[in-house]
């Protein structure tokens, strides 16, 4: 009796099986990568309602980061800057600039201007700002070096296999708490030896476990 589909057909169900594996894997693939906070999240770079240069005032001026975000050591969060922060410099510099007529509207209404976060973390994750910064941490970590960005942008993904990283190995990000804001900083030759002393000296054990971030 003669076959009635060709031989070739016998190959047609592993073909398929091993099609939809592929097709699946490269689904979950592609959201893998595409999904996380290393594509979605670095980079975020918002337009502000004032065209704030970080490259100018941090950089080229060389004011300190506490100067504007005066919090960062006593606060869980890094505070937004209030329009008077800056009205202390422009009620007498650039006091007719348009680029800063919304700092004068602002303080002119008692409104606040309207800053757009850059850096944030979803709300069940807990993140102590200041533990951080009193450790050692400085903030280039996290944020990149500032002083060189004319608009400030996301570099780290603030994921949290990102995080778990640095805290079974936080010895590298360790640096004297008088240069946490020192962009231009560099580790010692025995950043190790320094790193193991601060660890010991302060007690700092930074937490692993799922309990350390989500409380």
């Amino acid at each position: 009796m003669a076959q009635i589909f060709p031989r070739w057909t016998n190959k047609t169900p592993r073909v398929i099986l091993i099609t939809a594996v592929t097709a699946f894997a490269a689904i979950v693939a592609f959201f893998w990568y595409f999904g996380s906070p290393k594509y979605t999240d670095a980079g975020y770079r918002p337009v502000q309602p004032v065209p704030y240069s970080h490259k100018l005032h941090a950089g080229d001026l060389e004011l300190d980061c506490r100067y504007c975000h005066w919090a960062v050591e006593i606060s869980e969060s890094a505070n937004v800057p209030s329009t008077q922060i800056c009205m202390n410099c422009h009620s007498l510099i650039l006091t007719e600039s348009e680029k800063l007529m919304p700092l004068r509207e602002s303080i002119g209404n008692n409104v606040p201007v309207q800053w757009i976060r850059v850096h944030m973390l979803p709300d069940y994750v807990y993140f102590d700002h200041g533990a951080h910064l009193n450790a050692g941490v400085g903030c280039v970590t996290c944020h990149g070096n500032v002083a060189e960005m004319e608009i400030v942008s996301q570099i780290s993904p603030l994921s949290m296999s990102w995080c778990l990283e640095c805290h079974r190995n936080p010895a590298p990000n360790l640096r004297p708490v008088d240069q946490i804001t020192n962009m231009n900083w560099q580790p010692p030759e025995d950043q190790k030896s320094f790193a193991e002393q601060v660890l010991k000296e302060k007690n700092i054990y930074p937490p692993v476990a799922c309990s350390g971030c989500h409380r």
